[in-house]
């Protein structure tokens, strides 16, 4: 699976940096999936490869602005570019009364259906290869992170043990790799007996603004990759706290705390800059998270992939 930064900014964006939006795909084919749709995300898309009728579904983790204010015209986008295929929406209850208050008052036509769901009703789901699960963090509006994690792993046979059985080889030892029971000459053959998983369920956690992180332990259990906003410096933690932000010392000691071996930080103030030797830089930041972190660390920029192997390594790549 691979994740990759459409925006990385948060309130507004900069020149270097949209506001916040973040593509993942599944490791399979070309289906991928839309966590937050900031304004400009649509335009985003257009220096990657990703398509709009292959993306399965959206999740809003909240209502502000830099999270969704580019949903209507992605939507719009979509429709006349001939998808047909529902969108599925999952957002908080907000977000579906907006965007139907801007196909009214737009007379916006959609040539496809879009199913909304109330992340306040939420329950579990799988879409694709993933179960997705929500959780509630602390903001100043309702605000929700969103796990990922495969709901299903290889299965390869075990060739020695099936050919000392006396099972030939053909038909029926593919029943057994899907999980069927077979029978051949008045013998039962169990397909557990034959067939074992290959690596293990992969999980990314992606969360919406929260100064809180540690809201996420029970999240975070067995999780590969972390992803959270990290507004500001120790330096402004009181602000942070006031608008309800984290800053990177207290989630990199969050990441540490739970052995989480993946952490990248995202959503970063306008007030940091790229170039290292101003005042405020977002060298600053990651240094205050090296500082209690030991974990492979990294800081999102726009169209920076991460993909995760089966093996449960990052590997990064500068363009979406």
């Amino acid at each position: 699976m691979e994740v990759c930064f459409l925006g990385t900014s948060s309130g507004v964006p900069t020149k270097s940096r949209n506001v916040t939006a973040i593509a993942l795909t599944e490791s399979k084919g070309k289906d991928w999936y839309l966590i937050d749709c900031g304004e400009g995300t649509q335009h985003q898309l257009l220096h990657t490869k990703l398509s709009l009728n292959a993306l399965k579904a959206i999740f809003i983790t909240h209502v502000h602005g830099d999270h969704c204010y580019g949903l209507p015209g992605l939507l719009a986008s979509a429709g006349m570019s001939g998808r047909k295929e529902p969108f599925v929406i999952v957002a908080p209850k907000g977000i579906k009364e907006w965007v139907e208050s801007v196909q009214t008052h737009t007379q916006l036509y959609l040539p496809y259906e879009i199913q909304f769901i109330d992340t306040e009703h939420y329950k579990a789901q799988i879409f694709g290869q993933f179960k997705v699960q929500t959780t509630a963090l602390s903001h100043r509006v309702p605000s929700y992170a969103y796990s990922f994690t495969e709901h299903q792993v290889d299965m390869q046979l075990d060739f020695e043990k099936l050919k000392a059985s006396g099972l030939p080889q053909g038909p029926l030892w593919g029943k057994l790799k899907s999980g069927i029971d077979v029978e051949f000459e008045g013998k039962k053959y169990l397909s557990r007996d034959f067939v074992r998983t290959v690596g293990f369920p992969r999980k990314v956690v992606i969360g919406g603004d929260n100064d809180s992180p540690e809201l996420l332990k029970e999240t975070c259990k067995e999780s590969h990759i972390l992803i959270h906003e990290s507004t500001y410096t120790e330096e402004m933690k009181i602000r942070a706290k006031e608008v309800g932000h984290s800053y990177a010392k207290q989630v990199a000691s969050f990441a540490q705390s739970l052995s989480i071996p993946n952490l990248i930080l995202t959503h970063f103030s306008p007030r940091y800059q790229l170039d290292s030797s101003s005042g405020d830089s977002l060298e600053t930041l990651r240094s205050e998270a090296e500082s209690v972190y030991d974990g492979n660390l990294n800081m999102a920029s726009d169209f920076e992939c991460y993909r995760l192997d089966k093996s449960g390594k990052v590997i990064v790549s500068k363009t979406a």
